[in-house]
C-alpha cells in the first residue's frame, strides 16, 4: 500500500485509570489532529513539489502516491461546508465507505441485468458480505487505492454489461456508453495499476470479437473509450509515461490498425475463417511490436520492478536482490492457501460458481463451433432455445472471470478483484432460467416440462441458498456488529508521542519503510524512505536503510544513514528478533542472502562477516557503536538512537 502524503492522522489508545489523580491521562490521547484543509491551490503545489517528506528528494506526491482521491475529497470537504460539521478524518472515512456502497450496488445491478431478476442482485450482495474477508480489505485498510478505484470499475462493468446486451434501446445504450466512459476514466485516475485490469478487459472483448459473437461495432466503441481515457489520463497525471507504455494502449492501437486492414469477406466462408486466424496473429504481433517501440522512445522507469518480480515469480529468473525476494515473501503475493478455498466452499459460493461457469463455458464453446461450421446465430435468443452462450454479455463475463481467476490462482492478493465477480456470476447463474434451460436441453429432459422446471429452479435454488446463508451466517454478522474494536498499540503511541514532544522539528528519521510511513502520517516529521514500490530510488533507499538489520559494521551503517541526512535511527525489535514461519523470508535472512552471508543455492559462495548483526550489537552500548549512535529513547518494541554528528573514539 502506498502511504499517503497529506494531513497527519491520529492514533488513540485506551487506558485504564488507576486513581482519581490520573483520570485525565486515562482519556484518549490524540497524537495529532487533522487540520481542516485551506488554500487548496497552494497545498496542491506543495504536494506536487514536495521536499518535506523524504530527505534529499523532491517528489510529486500526487503522482507517486496517487493522491487524486484525497484531492477530490478535500475539494468536496470545503465545497459542501463540511469543515464546520465534521472532522476531516470522518468525512474521509464516510466517502470511502460510501464508495463501497456504490461498489455493492453496481454488482447488484450487473447481476440483475444478466439474470433479469432482483433476486440475483440480493444473492450477490449476501455472498459479497459473507465472504468479505476475500472480497474487500476495507475493514482494516481504508486508504488503499483499490478501495477508491474498484467501485468505479464495478460501475464500468455494469455499464458494459448493459451496453453489450442485444435488446437494448437507443436511450439505454447511450446512457450505458456515457456511464462507461466516465467510470473508465475515473477508474484510471484513481489507481496506478488500473490500466492492467483494463488490459485484461480489452483481451476479453477482443476474444468476444474474434468469436464473431455479434456486437463488433460496440466492442470498437469501447476501444475508443480506452484510448480517450489513456490520453486524458496521461495529460492530467503530469504526463505519466506508464500510460503510454502500458500494454492496454499497445493492444487497442493494434486492434484499431487490424480493423483498418480487414477485408469485407462473406461471413462463414473458408476465407473469412482464415482471415480471422491471420487477424488474431496480426493483433498479437502488432501489440508486442508497438509496446517495444513505445518503450524505446518513451523514457520510463515505472513498474520495471514488476516485470522483474514476475520473471522471478514464474521461475524465469533467479535473483538475490533483497527487494525482489522480500516481495516474493509477502503473503498477498503467494498462491492461495487451502483456507481460502475452504471459506468459499463453506459459504456455498465456490460450488455454485463452478457449476455456472462450466455451463456457460460449454455453451459458449457450442456457439463457437456452430459459427465455425457456418451456422448463423439467432438475432434474439429465447428461453426455449436454451443457448445462454449466444448472449455476448455472458460470454464476456465468462472470459473475463477466467482471466482474473487465473491470476488470482497465482497471486492471492488479486482475489479482491476476482471474488466480487465470482459472487455476481454465481448469483446470476442460479437465478437465470436460461442457464437451467441450457442444462436441461443437454440432458434432454422429457419427464417434466423443461421451461416450467427452469422457472421453478431459478426461484427455488436462490431462495434455499439465501435461507441457509441467513441461518448460518446472520447470527455471526450480528455478533461481529456488536463488537466494538479499537486500535491499541501503546508502544507505537508512546513512540509517536515522544517524537512530537522531544524530536527537533527539522529532524530526519530512518527505519523500516512501513514505520517511516506511519511516522510521516502521524507526526509530519521528515523520513528517509517510504513504503512505495513504484520508484527505483526509493526502492534502493529502502534496501540501504534495511541494512541496520544486517551483519554490517557500525561505520558502514553510519555512512549509509548520514548519506541520507538522517538524525535519528529507529530499530524495531519485531524485525531484529523476527521468528519467521517461512524459511528464508525474515528480513535479516533476505539481507544475509543479498550480502552473501548466507548460502541461497548450491554453488553460492559464502562470505563470512566478522561483524555481528547491527541491530543486536548497537543495543549493547559498547565501542565503536556508542561512538556513532546514542540511545535517546526505548520501550518494549522500539529503540531510538541519535546519530552523532561529532564522533568520539574514546572507549
Amino acid at each position: 500500500m502506498a502511504e499517503e502524503e497529506g494531513p497527519p492522522v491520529e492514533l488513540r489508545q485506551r487506558k485504564k485509570p488507576k486513581s482519581s489523580e490520573n483520570k485525565e491521562s486515562a482519556k484518549e490521547e490524540k497524537i495529532s489532529d487533522i487540520p481542516a484543509p485551506e488554500r487548496v491551490p497552494k497545498r496542491v503545489y506543495e504536494l506536487t513539489h514536495n521536499n518535506k517528506t523524504v530527505s534529499l528528494k523532491t517528489i510529486n506526491a500526487v503522482q507517486q502516491m496517487s493522491l487524486y482521491p484525497e484531492l477530490i475529497a478535500s475539494v468536496l470537504y470545503q465545497a459542501t461546508g463540511s469543515n464546520e460539521i465534521i472532522e476531516p478524518v470522518y468525512f474521509y472515512i464516510g466517502i470511502v465507505f460510501g464508495l463501497q456502497g456504490i461498489y455493492v450496488t453496481a454488482l447488484f445491478v450487473t447481476s440483475w441485468l444478466m439474470s433479469g431478476t432482483w433476486l440475483a442482485g440480493m444473492l450477490t450482495v449476501a455472498w459479497f458480505i459473507i465472504n468479505r474477508v476475500d472480497t474487500t480489505r476495507i475493514e482494516y485498510s481504508i486508504p488503499l487505492r483499490e478501495n477508491w478505484a474498484l467501485p468505479y470499475f464495478a460501475c464500468q462493468i455494469a455499464a458494459l454489461t448493459g451496453y453489450l446486451k442485444s435488446n437494448l434501446n437507443t436511450y439505454g445504450e447511450r446512457f450505458c456508453y456515457l456511464l462507461m466512459s466516465a467510470s473508465t476514466y475515473t477508474f484510471m485516475m484513481m489507481w496506478e495499476y488500473s490500466h492492467y485490469l483494463l488490459f485484461l478487459q480489452a483481451i476479453s472483448l477482443f476474444l468476444l470479437d474474434i468469436f464473431s459473437l455479434k456486437q463488433n461495432d460496440k466492442v470498437y466503441e469501447v476501444y475508443k473509450i480506452y484510448i480517450f481515457s489513456l490520453f486524458l489520463g496521461y495529460l492530467l497525471q503530469f504526463e505519466n509515461p506508464a500510460l503510454l507504455v502500458s500494454p492496454l494502449l499497445s493492444l487497442v492501437a493494434a486492434l484499431m490498425l487490424a480493423k483498418c486492414l480487414q477485408l469485407n469477406v462473406k461471413k462463414g466462408s473458408f476465407i473469412a475463417k482464415i482471415i480471422k486466424v491471420i487477424n488474431f496473429y496480426l493483433v498479437c504481433t502488432l501489440t508486442i511490436t508497438l509496446n517495444i517501440i513505445m518503450k524505446m522512445f518513451v523514457p520510463h522507469k515505472e513498474n520495471g520492478h514488476m516485470l522483474k518480480f514476475l520473471e522471478v515469480k514464474f521461475g524465469l529468473n533467479m535473483t538475490k536482490n533483497f527487494t525482489m525476494n522480500w516481495l516474493l515473501c509477502q503473503e498477498s503475493l503467494q498462491a492461495p492457501s487451502q483456507d481460502f478455498f475452504l471459506r468459499l466452499t463453506q459459504s456455498s459460493l465456490l460450488p455454485f460458481y463452478i457449476l455456472v461457469l462450466i455451463i456457460c463455458f460449454l455453451s459458449m464453446l457450442q456457439v463457437i463451433f456452430r459459427r465455425i461450421n457456418g451456422k448463423s446465430l439467432k438475432e434474439t435468443v429465447t428461453l426455449e432455445d436454451g443457448r445462454i452462450g449466444e448472449r455476448p454479455e455472458i460470454i464476456y463475463h465468462v472470459i473475463h472471470t477466467i482471466l482474473l481467476g487465473s491470476l488470482a490462482m497465482v497471486i492471492e492478493g488479486l482475489k479482491y478483484i476476482w471474488i466480487p465477480y465470482v459472487c455476481m456470476l454465481a448469483a446470476f447463474g442460479v437465478c437465470s432460467p436460461e442457464l437451467w434451460m441450457t442444462l436441461f436441453k443437454w440432458l434432454r429432459l422429457r419427464t417434466v416440462h423443461p421451461i416450467l422446471l427452469a422457472l421453478i429452479l431459478s426461484m427455488a435454488v436462490p431462495t434455499i441458498i439465501g435461507l441457509s446463508l441467513w441461518k448460518e451466517f446472520f447470527p455471526r454478522l450480528m455478533t461481529e456488529l456488536m463488537e466494538l474494536q479499537e486500535f491499541y498499540d501503546p508502544d507505537t503511541v508512546e513512540l509517536m508521542t515522544w517524537i512530537k514532544r522531544q524530536a527537533p522539528v527539522a529532524a530526519v528519521f530512518a527505519g523500516s519503510p512501513q514505520l517511516m510511513g506511519a511516522i510521516k502520517l502521524c507526526t509530519g516529521w521528515m523520513v528517509t524512505s517510504l513504503p512505495l514500490y513504484n520508484d527505483d530510488d526509493l526502492l534502493k533507499r529502502n534496501e540501504n536503510i534495511y541494512q541496520i538489520y544486517s551483519k554490517r559494521s557500525a561505520e558502514d551503517i553510519y555512512k549509509i544513514l548520514t548519506s541520507y541526512k538522517a538524525n535519528y535511527l529507529i530499530v524495531e525489535d519485531a524485525i531484529c528478533n523476527e521468528v519467521g514461519t517461512m524459511r528464508g523470508c525474515r528480513v535479516k535472512d533476505l539481507l544475509d542472502i543479498a550480502n552473501g552471508h548466507m548460502v541461497c543455492e548450491e554453488g553460492d559462495k559464502l562470505t563470512y562477516s566478522k561483524y555481528g548483526r547491527f541491530c543486536h550489537e548497537v543495543k549493547i552500548n559498547y565501542s565503536p557503536y556508542v561512538n556513532y549512535f546514542t540511545r535517546v529513547y526505548w520501550n518494549r518494541s522500539y529503540f531510538v538512537y541519535k546519530i552523532n554528528t561529532v564522533i568520539s573514539f574514546q572507549s
